[in-house]
């Protein structure tokens, strides 16, 4: 196979969740740079409409819908509406996720907020995975990409977040990315068979662009690029294990964190 042929998605469809901000929106622009039909959705409909016009002005395939990735009948309605439209799934990408409430560390730790980030990050992600990967069982081949986090095989260093002003993730954040990189491992296992892929990106400190900048500079003084990581920095990862360059790939937890876990 050609290379070059190796990374075009045209004629693929692609649903990215939580595609409307930061990572998603990067992550979404890069396969609809490759020529994939792209699906972006959230519990914010309209910020997705928004993006998607805006990418559409790029010349991009992407559209957008309301979807929240912890209510199975609206899962399993999105991938039904995506295949209804463009008569197949070939990547879901289950990016939608974070933190439920501030974090809350033990030992005082609410367990309510534990259940509930548990909820929105491992509960969406297995819901998402599961629909598409009912589709791409019959159609005999696609990709699920999760998202996990450097957090979820590295705890965080308190002393990091000295001076921020503001909390660091919790317990509950670090056990779902951890159970998310895992429960990644078994999609590979049991979906194998059927030439469906499954892999884990776990991204590492990539800050917001409205990020305090103290942060932003601590991240840049521990990495070895000196400089803290970009959206952008997930289009290559997204583009390789979405597409057929990567389909001798899955199992895997592609760690992107600019060496933030080697010291």
């Amino acid at each position: 196979m050609n290379i070059k042929d190796a990374f075009d998605m045209k004629g693929r469809t692609a649903i990215v969740t939580g595609g409307g901000t930061h990572l998603g929106k990067a992550m979404a622009t890069a396969l609809g740079e490759l020529g994939a039909s792209v699906v972006i959705a959230s519990r914010r409909a309209e910020l997705c409409e928004e993006v998607a016009e805006e990418l559409r002005e790029q010349g991009l395939d992407v559209t957008g819908r309301g979807c929240d990735v912890t209510v199975e009948s609206e899962v399993d309605a999105l991938v039904k509406e995506v295949v209804d439209e463009h008569g197949r799934l070939d990547v879901m990408v289950c990016n939608a996720g974070g933190s439920a409430a501030p974090a809350t560390h033990v030992p005082n730790g609410s367990v309510d907020e534990f259940i509930a980030t548990l909820e929105l990050n491992v509960r969406g992600t297995y819901l998402c995975a599961q629909a598409a990967a009912r589709v791409m069982v019959e159609q005999r081949g696609g990709s699920i990409v999760t998202v996990g986090s450097i957090h979820g095989s590295l705890t965080t260093d308190k002393r990091f977040y000295e001076g921020l002003g503001f909390g660091r993730g919790g317990p509950a954040y670090q056990a779902s990315k951890g159970a998310i990189i895992n429960l990644t491992r078994n999609l590979a296992s049991e979906l194998g068979e059927h030439g469906i892929t499954a892999n884990c990106i776990s991204p590492g400190q990539i800050p917001r662009p409205d990020a305090n900048p103290i942060m932003v500079q601590r991240c840049a003084d521990n990495i070895p690029f000196n400089r803290g990581g970009e959206a952008d920095d997930l289009k290559g990862a997204v583009a390789l294990l979405a597409s057929p360059a990567g389909a001798w790939i899955t199992g895997h937890n592609l760690i992107v964190d600019g060496g933030w876990s080697i010291w």
